[in-house]
């Protein structure tokens, strides 16, 4: 049986939890990166919260159709191919450069949009993505991007996670169930990672009480919830609206790194912050209030 669409309201409120969820992850990867390979520790990580979600769902993964199985696979190779494109850029440049870059997904995702409906893209969608961008490079940026190799993995990532919203925006409209076709997504990232631990990695389980407990975080908070719920989300809400939402990706990792890792945040971090939520809020407001060259003008007496 499909899982019950979600209002517009209650399906953006989801987005913006599991949005929050995932930049969790940063924290709990500190915590054991060192200790683990990239494809290792994602593999771990995903597989472990495939096979939770497994034994939570297992009644209804059992009546899973060809569709939704098929759509999970792809959804899970698309944001596989983002994350390998990620860590790639991650080894060649700064952190705070791959979420910039990473992040032009904001103003990718109206743009391709319109490019594949044949369409111009919505004002208020360009506007509010743009805003949104100008606040992640205040509050990830603290200089001039130098593109090299790294830059070029960064922006591919861009690429890749603009058409990963795109394509599980089209798959989730087309009546597959997004839950299960979440949890399918799970296993597949969990599947693709381990097998490239295998190929260039020396994978290993978790050791020691401190990176189980971080490795059960991320499976839990970060991928049972953040990765499994947002073809759910995505199913009540557009892609356009969706890319959006990555805005607050870099927003809540600075917030967290703030609060637990004790990072400084400048000004500028702060004017950024400001600026992605007004970018989200502006989203909010209907498309009339916009079109200022149609306000009526009073005559001058």
């Amino acid at each position: 049986m499909k899982t019950r669409a979600l209002s517009r309201r209650s399906a953006e409120l989801l987005l913006a939890g599991v949005i929050i969820a995932r930049a969790t992850s940063y924290l709990f990867s500190k915590l054991i990166m060192e200790g683990m390979g990239l494809f290792n520790l994602l593999g771990v990580r995903f597989l472990l919260g495939f096979l939770l979600l497994s034994l939570l769902f297992f009644k209804k993964l059992r009546r899973i159709d060809g569709k939704t199985l098929l759509a999970g696979v792809i959804m899970g190779t698309m944001y596989f191919l983002v994350m390998t494109a990620e860590l790639s850029g991650l080894k060649r440049t700064a952190s705070s450069t791959v979420s910039f870059l990473e992040n032009t997904a904001i103003v990718l995702v109206p743009l391709l949009q319109a490019v594949l409906s044949r369409t111009l893209p919505k004002k208020k969608a360009v506007l509010s993505a743009v805003i949104s961008l100008a606040g992640v490079a205040l509050l990830t940026l603290s200089g001039s991007v130098k593109f090299g190799l790294g830059e070029v993995f960064c922006i591919l990532a861009a690429l890749l996670y603009a058409g990963a919203i795109l394509v599980t925006d089209r798959l989730t409209h087309g009546g597959i169930d997004p839950l299960l076709a979440g949890i399918v997504q799970v296993g597949t990232i969990g599947v693709l990672a381990i097998t490239a631990s295998f190929l260039t990695e020396t994978p290993r389980l978790p050791a020691g009480t401190l990176e189980w407990l971080g490795i059960v975080m991320l499976a839990v908070v970060c991928t049972g919830f953040g990765f499994t719920l947002q073809p759910v989300a995505q199913s009540g809400t557009t892609a356009d609206r969706a890319g959006m939402f990555c805005a607050l990706n870099p927003l809540v990792a600075s917030v967290l790194g703030v609060v637990f890792l004790h990072e400084h945040l400048a000004p500028q971090g702060i004017l950024g912050a400001m600026l992605i939520l007004s970018g989200i809020l502006l989203s909010y407001l209907p498309e009339e209030k916009l079109q200022f060259h149609k306000i009526k003008k009073y005559a001058v007496r």
